[in-house]
């Protein structure tokens, strides 16, 4: 890599938001990102870092957001016409699918579909056996059509310059561990054909709820850790009940990550900047030179406020190993820093073997996380 950016000179959000930031160009550039990657996804980071400057975004992103909120606000009659219930809601609209703390979650409402491919398998038997990852997307096209369009020109922005960080990943991870193969996560995102996005529409909360005291516990979504590769996130937007775009109104609201020291940090993300966060697959993948952080969105206490936001999930296909390099310690990943997980967060050790596939991984994953819908 080039040295058109200083190493070692780490640039953050602000003073408030400890989020390591970088430039799109210095992407592009292969500028030495080395220190700002160690300072967000490394085992001292937040496992997140914004990227300012990337071409089009400010627009993608402000066309398709408010679509969240017009979709939401369908009758609940033409919402139903796009659920899935054969890939388990994990396509099309959800809402009050999803098991939090052994409770449907109402919180939110979410619209999947796969940014880069609208059938990615013609295999009728593999859709059948994984029809979370497999199954073909589903549009409102009579209902809603500017949806589609806009879902997929910003779903596959993110997806590309999450395969260029990628690279930077690769290249640091490969420097402090040699048997890391070659340009792994890359190959693994850039190649796979199950990238998931998810347009999240959070409800807004009643004059009644907006009154109790409520500690930084996910209300809005509950704490976890993301088990793809890298996930790519939006700054969020707030709509009042006119409909009317608002700044956020309740500077205690929004993403919140726990430290590796036990810390509860908020992280504040630039509306002009796109984020991502590091997913367990590449702490497995990377042993630990990258790691995944749990993190939780906790609602506002303005009432009659929604919220909006879009994240892509950059993660293998089914059958992608699980392993770790070779010669690698494995006991960083199954003792894993399980210290300051928050209550309902699975530690790795007890959803992880080295000899797993992605898919098993995922199930396993679900498991842990929702063991009321064990068989």
């Amino acid at each position: 890599m080039s040295n058109s950016a200083a190493a070692g000179a780490v640039k953050y959000v602000s003073a408030e938001s400890p989020v390591a930031k970088i430039d799109y160009q210095d992407l592009v550039n292969n500028a030495d990102l080395s220190a700002s990657l160690k300072a967000g996804f490394g085992p001292e980071g937040l496992g997140i870092i914004v990227v300012s400057g990337v071409p089009n975004f400010v627009e993608k992103r402000q066309r398709l957001l408010p679509l969240a909120r017009k979709f939401a606000m369908l009758s609940d009659e033409v919402k139903a016409k796009y659920e899935h219930a054969a890939s388990h809601y994990n396509f099309g609209w959800s809402h009050g699918k999803e098991v939090l703390a052994g409770k449907p979650d109402y919180a939110k409402g979410s619209y999947y579909a796969n940014p880069l491919y609208d059938q990615p398998f013609d295999d009728a038997d593999l859709v059948a056996r994984f029809p979370s990852f497999c199954a073909p997307n589903i549009w409102p096209k009579e209902d809603l059509p500017e949806l589609e369009p806009a879902f997929k020109d910003l779903g596959k922005l993110i997806c590309e310059t999450g395969f260029l960080l990628a690279k930077h990943c690769d290249a640091l991870v490969k420097a402090e561990l040699p048997t890391y193969p070659e340009n792994r996560l890359y190959n693994i995102i850039s190649k796979s054909r199950t990238a998931k996005a998810r347009l999240l529409h959070y409800f807004p909360t009643t004059v009644e709820q907006s009154k109790k005291s409520v500690d930084v516990d996910g209300s809005w979504c509950g704490w976890h850790n993301d088990h793809g590769s890298l996930t790519g996130l939006c700054s969020a937007m707030y709509f009042n009940e006119k409909g009317e775009q608002i700044p956020n109104p309740d500077p205690n609201s929004g993403l919140y990550i726990r430290s590796r020291t036990g810390e509860t940090v908020k992280a504040v993300i630039p509306a002009d900047c796109l984020a991502f966060q590091m997913g367990e697959t590449e702490q497995i993948h990377s042993c630990g030179v990258l790691q995944a952080t749990p993190h939780c969105v906790m609602a506002g206490n303005v009432p009659n406020v929604s919220r909006e936001t879009f994240a892509v999930f950059m993660e293998p296909e089914h059958d992608e190993s699980m392993s770790v390099p070779d010669n690698a310690d494995q006991s960083i990943i199954t003792g894993g820093t399980t210290k300051y997980l928050p209550k309902g967060v699975p530690p790795l050790g007890v959803r992880w073997k080295n000899e797993y596939d992605f898919g098993t991984f995922t199930n396993e994953t679900l498991k842990a996380y929702h063991p009321e819908n064990k068989a």
